[in-house]
């Protein structure tokens, strides 16, 4: 027998052992293709919907219109036209945006298209790497539940790079599945590549699945252990050389030919991943590993513990199907007790499992996290959800004791998502829906008997799923509305976050930023700042990005941030501003007083003239005052 003939020998054992919808590759049953498509059909209406006004980031999009008009600040990350001082992060995921932004032109549509593309292709690479692994019916559910989960929604109408990270890194998923299923380098190797380029788009969070990944496929690829143990190793190399490509390139160029490097004391690139991004997320100290004193951006949320993904914010966001998801990776590895080491079933539920679980415990143990970091958990949950119920949905029509698996697990998803809606009672309509459909579906599926019509079963088993669906597709939709969007800095659904409460209290305004839409206040500081303007090379110095992000999104000019993006950033020191406005470079700086004082910020206090407001068209000055710095005489 050759090696060929051999493999697909071995192959097609390896899927004659598996029972249930666990059958590997089958043809597609005649409504997969619709379900399919109205599912991304449904996918791209919720995540496009009035996309011409998204919640588009204020940071990032500030970034994204200069990445759009500089090829220096596109691949540095430059948050102005310049390049002066670079974005907090890895550019990688900012840059889909800047290419649509240069190709349609600066509009919020433009910059929000790449997220809701992003979204779909998510929805839809899910279903297929779920279905190589569990078949049409989980896929299919997985699908649903990814679609609905209510923080992929509101990610997905904004601008924040998780939403490319969790594409990434389900490409990487599906790679490795097909790498264990069939035994083939290849697949390994692109899972490192895809694992590396999730690395580009959010660094050390695209790390968290290679243990997952090394032990799933440790435990469950074919070939010897020293031949699996190498191939891993094979695959690390890979994904690091791809997740360090930048780091190196950015480290191998000079500091006087790229911008400074946002969060670091140091302007190293190593110090922004590891530091800023990495070290300092963690424990007490704020500076760990070259970050800069007081930027550490976890300080700014409280969402961590133990208790993050079910606390009364991050829980309605993403975890609806969390008990039926840690019943199926418990009961998925249970039951396939005794299988060979090669089970695929079982390497699927470790897989989705263990992202699951690693994710939740990093989360859990950082200083903070924003309610949309969650969103990378999402595809784990969706697939769990979706395999589970194939699962014991197969051992429902198998019979035996096993089949109250089925109705019970309807039950307690319900269960679990009156007990996640109770604090805010948001929607109270749709609970008493919920109830009916799994009484309905639960009772449909516990009596019905061997003479029971099969169809009478698949309406029970479409009611009770339609219950497990409708309480968080009603807080998805409800993002639609600004309303109950959360802030554009930090995007949440429903009735949750300081935006919400603060918005109704106050009826503050709910308009959101604009790439094109600039306020009347950023016009008229733009036509002074423009009339006023005589060869300097910046627009004006702008203490931290807080105050340069409006001018930046408004008309893509360069524009000196001091101080990066919390204001803390040793950039650029006093002896380097003292220089520009000595050269005529820069003329004007804008400070403002929800900000700490720096060196630099002294020095204008100190050195400069202010501006009176009513020189560019206002009463007061408010929050910022206006320094004219060109030396007198």
């Amino acid at each position: 027998m050759t090696a060929t003939s051999a493999a697909q020998h071995t192959s097609a054992g390896r899927r004659s052992a598996l029972k249930g919808p666990f059958r590997g590759p089958e043809a597609a049953p005649h409504w997969e293709r619709p379900a399919l498509a109205s599912v991304l059909v449904v996918a791209t209406v919720l995540y496009a919907w009035g996309i011409d006004h998204a919640a588009i980031h204020p940071y990032y999009s500030a970034a994204a219109r200069s990445m759009a008009t500089s090829w220096r600040a596109l691949f540095f990350g430059g948050l102005d036209p310049s390049g002066s001082i670079t974005i907090d992060k890895l550019p990688g995921a900012l840059w889909p945006e800047a290419a649509a932004v240069r190709l349609f032109g600066p509009h919020t549509w433009a910059l929000a298209l790449p997220q809701v593309v992003e979204g779909v292709l998510t929805v839809w690479l899910l279903h297929r790497v779920v279905r190589a692994w569990a078949g049409p019916f989980a896929a299919l559910i997985a699908a649903l539940v990814l679609t609905l989960t209510p923080v992929t929604v509101v990610l997905t109408r904004a601008t924040i790079p998780d939403t490319t990270l969790t594409l990434l890194l389900v490409a990487a998923a599906g790679a490795l599945e097909k790498a264990v299923r069939t035994g083939r380098l290849l697949p390994l190797i692109s899972c490192g590549v895809w694992v590396g380029l999730a690395f580009q788009a959010k660094m050390l969070q695209a790390w968290l699945v290679l243990p997952v990944f090394a032990v799933v496929y440790q435990l469950a690829a074919p070939g010897t252990p020293l031949r699996r143990a190498l191939r891993c190793l094979l695959s690390g190399a890979v994904s690091l050389i791809v997740s360090c490509s930048w780091i190196l390139l950015v480290r191998a160029t000079p500091a006087t030919d790229r911008p400074y490097l946002d969060g670091t004391s140091d302007n190293s690139p190593f110090s922004l991943v590891f530091g800023y991004n990495g070290l300092s997320r963690f424990g007490s100290d704020p500076s760990a590993f070259g970050a800069a004193a007081g930027t550490a951006a976890s300080r700014t949320t409280g969402n961590t513990g133990w208790g993050l993904l079910i606390n009364h914010t991050v829980g309605p966001q993403v975890a609806w199907f969390l008990p039926l998801a840690l019943l199926a990776a418990v009961l998925g590895v249970a039951w396939r007790n005794g299988q060979p080491r090669t089970d695929l079933p079982r390497a699927g539920f470790l897989l989705w499992g263990g992202w699951l679980a690693v994710h939740a415990m990093v989360f859990s143990m950082s200083n903070g996290n924003h309610a949309y970091y969650t969103a990378v958990i999402a595809p784990a949950l969706a697939a769990l959800a979706g395999a589970g119920l194939a699962l014991f949905r197969g051992e429902y029509e198998a019979g035996g004791r096993r089949r109250v698996a089925l109705p019970s697990a309807i039950v307690v998803t319900v269960a679990w998502a009156l007990v996640l809606d109770r604090p805010t009672r948001f929607l109270p309509w749709l609970l008493p829906v919920a109830v009916m459909l799994a009484v309905c579906g639960a009772l449909g599926l516990w009596t019905a008997g061997a003479r029971t019509p099969r169809r009478m079963v698949h309406y029970a088993l479409a009611a009770g799923i339609a219950a497990t669906l409708v309480v968080p597709a009603g807080w998805a939709f409800s993002c639609l509305e600004p309303l109950y969007a959360g802030a554009s800095a930090a995007p949440v659904c429903g009735p949750v976050g300081t935006f919400h409460h603060d918005a109704v209290r106050h009826r503050a305004s709910l308009r959101r930023v604009g790439l094109d839409q600039p306020g009347a206040r950023d016009i008229a500081l733009l036509r002074y700042l423009t009339a006023h303007r005589h060869g300097e090379k910046y627009l004006l110095a702008a203490q931290a990005a807080y105050t340069a992000e409006p001018l930046l999104r408004a008309e893509s000019q360069p524009v000196l941030v001091m101080g990066g993006f919390t204001g803390n950033t040793p950039f650029p020191t006093v002896e380097r501003l003292d220089t520009l406005v000595a050269t005529r470079q820069v003329r004007y700086a804008l400070l403002t007083a929800r900000r700490p004082a720096t060196p630099a910020t002294t020095w204008v206090r100190a050195k400069c003239r202010s501006v009176l407001p009513s020189a560019y068209g206002r009463r007061t000055n408010g929050s910022l005052t206006l320094y004219d710095c060109r030396p007198q005489g």
